[in-house]
């Protein structure tokens, strides 16, 4: 999971909302241009220059990777990374598509949208699907997704909070043409909302708790209803793979055992976790709610193919059809070499020893 809640710092969101009232169009990612009042962090495991460079920004589905830097769990299994934390989401995505860095934490929908546009990037873990993270949030007065029709709502363009809405519609036997469609980024389509300048909105949390500050204002359904729509994953170049297997096998090995760490200790972990993201440990025991973390046999289970969103190559399949629909992709990107499993494969059967 995207995306999925893309924790940023609470204060900085508010003051958003404050400067975001005027609507403006945007079609890039909901984390774009969002960011942190944390300093940001880069920070390699052993000596030397890194073989790896790994990008991650504030969803808790990625947040675990600050608890293996500060727990020197990189170095324990031998991966030789360099860490980078991005304030802004879409800043690590363009990031990889330049080649700048080799690994990057990102969603499903940005990383068919990347490949498209002609990037050769593998996804090699699940980290996380969004269950309940990412909302439709209406106004007083609108109940159901039948009353959606004929308003106006909010999202960004090509999202996957875009995506939520329309997977809603179709639930309901309603078409995008059957409402008001307002592209705006997710920041400014929450002030949006906030301003009454629009029914609804598509966001994704902490933009949710917000948005239902309005008074009246609900949920009207969120990725809960919609299983593995909203996934996020480990991406790596497909160079990284072909002269390092054996950094992106620390890196899968290095993620499980990181995610055992904080089984073990939850209590110091949550709080490597909530410092990184710029919030308290309540608000991000609240947010990561909304986040499941993906185990080794889910992982397996995913890269299977299958006729439903549990496996990716289908969710890979519907989320390129989605991008070419909104015209986000000229053309249908070639997934045939998007997934590969050998790497969850090779750690599941080391755990199993």
């Amino acid at each position: 999971m995207k995306n999925a809640m893309r924790l940023r710092s609470l204060f900085t969101y508010i003051a958003l909302f404050v400067v975001g009232l005027t609507l403006t169009v945007s079609c890039t990612n909901p984390a774009a241009n969002i960011s942190t009042d944390s300093a940001p962090v880069s920070s390699s495991a052993g000596s030397g220059e890194s073989i790896a460079s790994l990008g991650f920004s504030a969803w808790p589905g990625w947040i675990p990777w600050q608890v293996a830097q500060e727990r020197n769990i990189f170095e324990i299994h031998k991966a030789s990374v360099d860490l980078k934390w991005f304030d802004g989401y879409l800043e690590s995505i363009n990031t990889l598509a330049a080649q700048q860095i080799t690994a990057n934490s990102q969603t499903l929908n940005d990383t068919v949208s990347s490949v498209s546009g002609g990037a050769d990037q593998v996804v090699v873990l699940v980290n996380d699907n969004s269950t309940g993270n990412d909302k439709i949030i209406a106004r007083s007065g609108i109940n159901s997704i039948a009353d959606l029709k004929g308003k106006k709502i909010a999202a960004e363009a090509g999202t996957v909070d875009h995506f939520l809405l329309l997977l809603g519609l179709e639930k309901e036997g309603l078409s995008p043409e059957d409402i008001q469609f307002v592209p705006l980024e997710t920041g400014q389509a929450a002030a949006a909302f906030i301003g009454g300048q629009v029914d609804a909105v598509g966001v994704f949390a902490p933009f949710t708790t917000q948005a239902l500050k309005r008074p009246g204002s609900k949920e009207i359904f969120s990725s809960k209803d919609f299983p593995g729509a909203i996934p996020d994953h480990l991406v790596v170049t497909r160079k990284l793979i072909d002269e390092h297997p054996e950094q992106v096998q620390a890196l899968v090995d290095s993620w499980f055992a990181t995610l055992d760490y904080i089984e073990t200790n939850a209590q110091s972990a949550i709080a490597i976790m909530a410092k990184r993201a710029g919030v308290s440990v309540a608000e991000y025991e609240e947010y990561a709610e909304g986040t499941h973390i993906f185990s080794i046999e889910e992982n397996l289970k995913a890269f299977q193919p299958g006729t439903d969103r549990i496996s990716l190559a289908f969710a890979a399949q519907e989320m390129s059809e989605f991008l070419n629909k909104v015209g986000l992709a000229k053309q249908k990107p070639d997934l045939s070499k998007l997934f590969d499993d050998r790497f969850i494969k090779a750690y599941a059967a080391k755990a199993q020893k």
